[in-house]
């Protein structure tokens, strides 16, 4: 944790790493981990563009990732994206470093908007983080 922290956009080839963090993700809210031919359809969906991952890196050490899968919207007739799969690994939150992927993923996927979904527990955490248009039961970011 000497280094600092890197952000930047994964690729396909990168998938070991980034599942690395998918599993940890997976773990910590309780959900069942993914299996093999969940990596696979993976990497081929980050091959397509169908889903874009950034992630934070500490030297070669993947600490933190995030998902923005795009789209289009009609509210303001640009691309839009869905933020999913934010991680920071525990040792390294309360660094910056989740506003700062945020923002990053944000610019990074090119989109005017990212929206996200999330439990009741961690609204707060996602308002700090700047989404904060309300959208129904969605919260927008940008």
């Amino acid at each position: 944790m000497n280094t600092p922290v890197v952000i930047r956009s994964m690729e396909a080839s990168q998938i070991d790493a980034l599942w690395e963090l998918q599993l940890r993700y997976k773990a910590e809210i309780g959900e069942d981990e993914p299996q093999a031919e969940d990596k696979e359809r993976l990497a081929r969906a980050m091959e397509a563009g169908q889903i874009l991952f950034y992630g934070a890196w500490d030297g070669n050490v993947p600490v933190g990732c995030c998902s923005v899968t795009k789209g289009f919207s009609t509210f303001d007739y640009r691309p839009c994206g869905v933020l999913e799969d934010f991680y920071i690994r525990p040792e390294y939150r309360r660094r910056g470093i989740a506003r700062e992927l945020i923002r990053f993923a944000h610019r990074a996927s090119g989109v005017s908007s990212l929206t996200v979904g999330c439990a009741d527990c961690d609204l707060g955490m996602y308002r700090a983080l700047g989404f904060t248009v309300p959208l129904g039961n969605l919260l927008a970011y940008g």
